[in-house]
């Protein structure tokens, strides 16, 4: 049975420092950041769009996304369907835990039409990868922890070789709907976390830096002025956002997960705040007293995120 281990704060804080300063060094010398994405996509269209905003960014060494929650077979068709509409066949797709899921697959008409990517565990897999480049791998995670959990569960000393984790989760002080223009309603039970508290209580005790992208900061919407901008573009990219879009059968996306991917690659986008957090029974993140477990962040500007991801995307 595998019991979690806390760390000490100054190991935690030491751990946390190391990778600021790596990402600087990085960032200065044009070399890539070697990521993998764990994601749910397929239900809401966020995910596509955050995707999208990795493909298009040369900054990304993208070893591997995982299909995360649900159906992951059929996740990673639609993964193999949308990579290789876009010319990126050379991208590993790793299908993680199959799990119960209440939400509807809302993209499953475009995922069907997809071929099943050659088999790939995503658990084994990844933890191969890490094991290949130790301290050397950001891991994005843009939907529950259900992958995550099971990596911890399989070897949480291999896990602990990542340089970090990035993920959008969690609702801190603001939640669902709350924009700025009226009185804030408070934090939610935000879906990532909600759909496995578990696996998400494991990453916050894993010894690994953390950065938390919240509903704080990801409550972008994607306005029909930009949307009419991006799919008239057309290019192979764009077209399949498009596809997909319309297939998510609603109007307005709130681009909640980009911005997890915008922080991997700049993170003044997201300044973050050291915090400690609990996970309660419901689902909530709730900082109490006691050493920083994560780094996050609890305000962004829309508009500097909506520059930074237009052009990108736009492939200019």
């Amino acid at each position: 049975m595998h019991r979690s281990r806390s760390f000490p704060l100054f190991v935690l804080l030491f751990l946390l420092s190391y990778a600021a300063t790596r990402l600087q060094a990085q960032r200065a010398s044009g070399e890539k950041q070697m990521v993998i994405l764990d994601t749910d996509i397929g239900d809401d269209i966020d995910d596509a769009f955050a995707v999208a905003l990795a493909l298009n960014s040369s900054e990304l060494q993208i070893l591997q996304i995982n299909s995360d929650f649900g159906d992951t077979p059929l996740r990673s068709r639609l993964l193999k369907r949308f990579l290789t509409a876009v010319g990126r066949n050379d991208i590993l797709i790793g299908t993680g835990v199959r799990t119960a899921a209440p939400n509807i697959f809302s993209q499953r008409r475009y995922a069907e039409r997809g071929e099943t990517p050659a088999e790939r565990d995503a658990i084994q897999s990844t933890l191969d990868l890490i094991r290949q480049n130790p301290g050397k791998i950001t891991l994005i995670s843009i939907g529950p922890c259900s992958d995550i959990g099971a990596m911890i569960d399989k070897s949480p000393a291999t896990f602990r070789q990542l340089k970090r984790v990035v993920m959008m989760g969690g609702s801190i002080y603001l939640g669902g709907g709350d924009l700025g223009y009226a009185k804030p309603h408070g934090p939610d039970p935000e879906w990532n976390i909600l759909q496995d508290i578990t696996g998400a209580r494991k990453l916050l005790s894993s010894g690994v830096p953390i950065y938390m992208i919240p509903l704080d900061a990801t409550q972008l919407k994607f306005d029909e002025v930009k949307r009419e901008l991006l799919f008239r573009h057309d290019s192979q990219l764009t077209d399949q956002l498009l596809i997909l879009y319309y297939q998510w059968g609603h109007q307005t996306p709130t681009l909640f997960d980009p911005m997890a991917v915008a922080f991997t690659i700049d993170p003044s986008l997201c300044p973050v705040t050291p915090l400690h957090l609990v996970i309660n029974d419901k689902g909530y993140t709730q900082p109490t007293a006691g050493p920083p477990n994560v780094q996050a962040c609890l305000y962004s500007n829309p508009d500097a995120f909506f520059r930074f991801y237009m052009p990108r995307v736009l492939g200019q």
